[in-house]
């Protein structure tokens, strides 16, 4: 798919996430509400970040209600800062995990999984989401099991209206087959990147089949002996390190989504002018020889 759009965001093309069209290159709020050391960031800055990666063309936020660091959550500053939320303008949520106040995180029964969708609501100050991530697993663990009970009480939620579209997150094959037997997935969430889980690549073409689109988090993972090769082909670009890693990610398919996350002003341009950077089949051997 490809878009007329000129803004930057836009140079990758788009994709559509059911119902919903959206710019590949988005946003990630994670990191949104702390500093690099550990600090909590300025609460108007993380605004003007928000609100600067809409003016770049980014029409896709992924974000949830367990993204809060001391006073700051992610949900309640993307509603201050771009509530009346644009038409155009994607929101996509995570249910599964869950953290206390003081940070402590847990993991959702199904007959729970309400309560977090009807949180995320209330904190973005929206009647129904538009796509809602069911996640498995523990941190980065890989999800096991059966997620048909989870991803059953999500598509009634979904079946009533409080839920347009569907996804799945840190999951293995099996689990996306799972889910497809129940309801349609719009997307896989999974950690992935030129160094990272690559025994995902499967799972990417598997995406591709069905038409799902596959988001990476953390696709600009550092690296240690691979950054060479990384920062050979970013000076070839006059580029970043981090910019070869989301245009890589972004060569890996036309359904393939980048949500790189900061809350410094200058990173999100950086982040952004990736979308960009197109990588030579030079470049791509070079990288191949990092992964």
């Amino acid at each position: 798919m490809t878009t007329t759009n000129t803004l930057p965001a836009a140079a990758a093309g788009t994709w559509k996430l059911g119902s919903f069209e959206v710019n590949r290159l988005g946003y990630g709020a994670m990191r949104l509400m702390s500093t690099t050391d550990g600090g909590i960031r300025d609460r108007e800055t993380s605004i003007a970040v928000l609100r600067r990666a809409v003016e770049l063309g980014v029409n896709h936020i992924d974000t949830a209600a367990f993204y809060f660091f001391g006073p700051r959550s992610a949900n309640e500053l993307i509603n201050r800062a771009l509530a009346p939320y644009g038409d155009d303008l994607v929101i996509t949520t995570k249910v599964g995990p869950g953290r206390d106040f003081e940070g402590a995180f847990h993991t959702a029964r199904p007959d729970q999984l309400r309560a977090q969708v009807e949180e995320n609501l209330r904190q973005l100050g929206l009647d129904h989401l538009d796509v809602v991530n069911y996640r498995i697993g523990q941190a980065l663990d890989r999800g096991t099991g059966s997620l048909a009970e989870g991803f059953g009480a999500l598509a009634e939620l979904r079946e009533a209206g409080m839920i347009r579209e569907l996804g799945i997150s840190n999951i293995g094959p099996e689990h996306l087959t799972e889910a497809l037997a129940i309801a349609p997935v719009v997307c896989v969430q999974n950690q992935y990147g030129l160094t990272a889980r690559r025994e995902d690549d499967e799972l990417v073409r598997l995406c591709a089949e069905h038409g799902i689109a596959f988001v990476p988090f953390f696709a600009v993972a550092s690296g240690s002996a691979e950054e060479t090769r990384v920062a050979e082909v970013a000076r070839r670009h006059d580029a970043t390190p981090a910019q070869v890693r989301l245009a890589w990610t972004l060569h890996q398919g036309p359904h393939v989504l980048a949500i790189p996350g900061t809350g410094d002003l200058a990173h999100l341009e950086q982040n952004v002018a990736a979308a960009t950077l197109e990588l030579t089949e030079g470049d791509l051997k070079t990288l191949d020889g990092a992964a």
